[in-house]
């Protein structure tokens, strides 16, 4: 296990709860930046911590317009105790497919372009950013999805770029992590209030 994950999952199971008996924590970072990979390493090293993936609530017509159904289905739940039951898009068929149970874990990781929203922040008990330029981000983004996503992606970037210049979710990170070739390295954040 990577040293600093194993530190890092130390110090967020010492965190206060902030939803209700819940840590939440999220991963923002840009499309491409490894979010998910981290996520579910993340997750081993607090011993199987559930995983709210932001592309399960998001959609084509709602790339970044998930909030209100991320805290009716996901939040309310959670800050009461109570098992999250959201419904899990299908990017293929364009609906939502099936529903998803989470329950009010310990520690609860929330993955994807902008979970350090504004609007999530006081939820929180800690934010991570994945330190990668947006550039090198799409291109690995781009890479992972192939050609036939190219059209998406032609959506996405612009999208991604308003939403950040109105919301931006760097600036309040409690920890930046950078992935190396021997793993991960976690660095204070421009926050550090953990």
């Amino acid at each position: 296990m990577d040293r600093d994950l194993t530190s890092l999952a130390a110090r967020l199971h010492a965190l206060p709860p902030s939803c209700g008996p819940v840590r939440l924590i999220a991963i923002d970072g840009h499309a491409g930046s490894g979010k998910t990979t981290f996520a579910q390493l993340l997750s081993a090293a607090l011993d199987g911590a559930p995983v709210v993936h932001t592309d399960d609530l998001a959609t084509h017509d709602e790339l970044f317009d998930w909030s209100d159904r991320f805290r009716a289905q996901v939040l309310e739940p959670l800050s009461h105790g109570e098992n999250a039951r959201y419904g899990v898009y299908d990017w293929a068929h364009r609906a939502f497919m099936k529903q998803r149970v989470v329950a009010p874990a310990p520690v609860v990781l929330v993955e994807g372009v902008g979970t350090g929203r504004r609007s999530l922040r006081s939820y929180l008990a800690c934010l991570l950013w994945m330190e990668l330029a947006s550039e090198h981000s799409w291109e690995r983004g781009q890479l992972r999805d192939g050609p036939g996503l190219s059209a998406f992606w032609d959506g996405w970037i612009p999208a991604e770029l308003s939403h950040f210049a109105e919301d931006p979710s760097r600036p309040y990170a409690d920890f930046l992590v950078h992935q190396g070739q021997m793993g991960y390295e976690v660095c204070e954040g421009p926050t550090s209030t953990p």
